[in-house]
C-alpha cells in the first residue's frame, strides 16, 4: 500500500512539471512583458469606413484574451503594425438572370512583427479571409458586422498562432 501511494505521489509530480510551460491557449512562452498594436491604417482601393479601428481593437483583444502580455501604446517588446491592404466584394456564383446568386466580401491585411528580445521571430505576411453571402442580401448593418466578426477573427487567430503560438 506504502508503494502504491509512493508510486502515485511520483506520477502526479512528474505530471505537473511536465505541464509546467503549456497554457490553453496555444501560446507558448515568449520573453515579452509588454506589446503594441499600432493603428493599421485602410489602404484598400474600396474603403469601408471604420474597419481599420475595429480590425486594431480585435488583434488587440485577442493578444490580451490569450496571453497575460500587458498592452502598451509605446515601446512594446511585441510590436504588430500593417495595413489593410484589400477590401473587396465579388460575386461567386450568377443566376439565370445574370446577377450573383451569392457574394464573397473578401479583407486582406499586411502584418509586419517585430520581436525586440528575439529578432528571428519578427516577420511581414499578409492575412486573408472572406464571408460569403447571398446575393440579394446588402451588406450593412448586422450583415456587415456578422461579416467582420467571422473575418476579424479568423485573421487575428492567424496572426496570433505566426506570432506567438508558432503553429
Amino acid at each position: 500500500m506504502k508503494f502504491i501511494k509512493l508510486l502515485s505521489v511520483f506520477i502526479l509530480a512528474i505530471t505537473v512539471n511536465s505541464c509546467g510551460s503549456y497554457n490553453f491557449t496555444g501560446a507558448k512562452p515568449i520573453d515579452a512583458k509588454t506589446f503594441q498594436v499600432n493603428y493599421f491604417q485602410n489602404n484598400a482601393d474600396l474603403v469601408e469606413p471604420g474597419i481599420e479601428r475595429t480590425f486594431t481593437i480585435k488583434l488587440q483583444e485577442i493578444i490580451q484574451n490569450q496571453t497575460n502580455l500587458n498592452l502598451t501604446s509605446s515601446n512594446g517588446d511585441l510590436l504588430y503594425e500593417g495595413e489593410i491592404v484589400e477590401y473587396r466584394i465579388t460575386p461567386m456564383q450568377a443566376t439565370a438572370a445574370q446577377t450573383a446568386a451569392q457574394n464573397r466580401l473578401s479583407i486582406a491585411v499586411q502584418v509586419r512583427f517585430s520581436n525586440k528580445n528575439k529578432e528571428a521571430d519578427n516577420f511581414e505576411k499578409r492575412f486573408s479571409f472572406f464571408f460569403d453571402y447571398d446575393g440579394t442580401t446588402q451588406l450593412v448593418g448586422s450583415k456587415l458586422t456578422e461579416a467582420l466578426d467571422v473575418i476579424f477573427e479568423r485573421i487575428t487567430q492567424d496572426i496570433f498562432n505566426e506570432s506567438l503560438a508558432k503553429w
